[in-house]
């Protein structure tokens, strides 16, 4: 076999072994040296196999981190009441939610007007991941009025569930009144949560929820991968 068709062999090796499950979507794949002993060639052929199957969406690549294997894009309904455990596991997923920031500090005036509140005022802050089969999905932001809810970033703590929390706060239900969805790429930060590339798309969605009297409890802002979420829309 010629020497400039090895590439080939390495793509067609590896696609086998992630669709035989070897590698799960989000595992990282061996180094460019270690893949490049294994096949007995040097590290630009590695590198030849390695951005076929990126431009093929088999991998991406995290800078600094190494190569990862791409997720099945995940179906996300936008409806009136969007719950990401029911989107994840409707989807034949496991969900799980990782807590990176609670806090509480004086609201902007974007976030005032949201939610209805003087500006300055003060604001319990959630920052963190949802995730299917331990893949990042998205990157959140949630925004709660603290004088309505002073209990919540410790229901938060305990029940790592923000429809939980707010039933507890006395929210039974809450509805999304409106959304705004933007396309955007991953800075560096957001990057490395998401294991995305420096200036992977992602889509920005920006939303305000509501209770059952009308009343804003919550502005969000989400950052989902662009290439692990489908996002359809409903009146639901």
């Amino acid at each position: 076999m010629p020497r400039a068709a090895l590439w080939k062999t390495i793509v067609g090796s590896l696609s086998a072994e992630i669709a035989g499950g070897h590698y799960r979507p989000g595992d990282k794949l061996p180094t460019e040296s270690q893949l490049a002993a294994r096949f007995g060639v040097n590290r630009h052929t590695v590198r030849h196999a390695l951005a076929e199957l990126a431009q093929a969406g088999t991998v991406h690549a995290r800078r600094g981190a190494g190569v990862f294997v791409a997720s099945v894009p995940t179906d996300y309904p936008l409806g009136r009441r969007v719950r990401f455990q029911q989107n994840v596991l409707a989807s034949g997923r496991t969900p799980s939610r990782e807590i990176l920031l609670l806090e509480t500090r004086a609201c902007d005036a974007r976030e005032a007007a949201a939610l209805g509140l003087v500006p300055g005022a003060a604001v319990h802050v959630v920052e963190g991941l949802s995730l299917a089969d331990a893949v990042p999905l998205a990157m959140f932001r949630s925004v709660f009025p603290a004088a309505r809810f002073p209990g919540l970033l410790a229901a938060l703590a305990r029940l790592n569930s923000i429809t939980a929390a707010l039933a507890e706060a006395g929210v039974a239900d809450y509805i999304r009144a409106s959304t705004r969805l933007t396309a955007k790429v991953a800075d560096a930060l957001l990057a490395l949560h998401l294991r995305l590339g420096t200036g992977a798309p992602v889509l920005r969605a920006v939303a305000v929820n509501v209770d059952a009297a009308g009343q804003p409890v919550e502005y969000g802002t989400t950052w989902f991968a662009g290439d692990r979420v489908t996002l359809t829309v409903s009146g639901d």
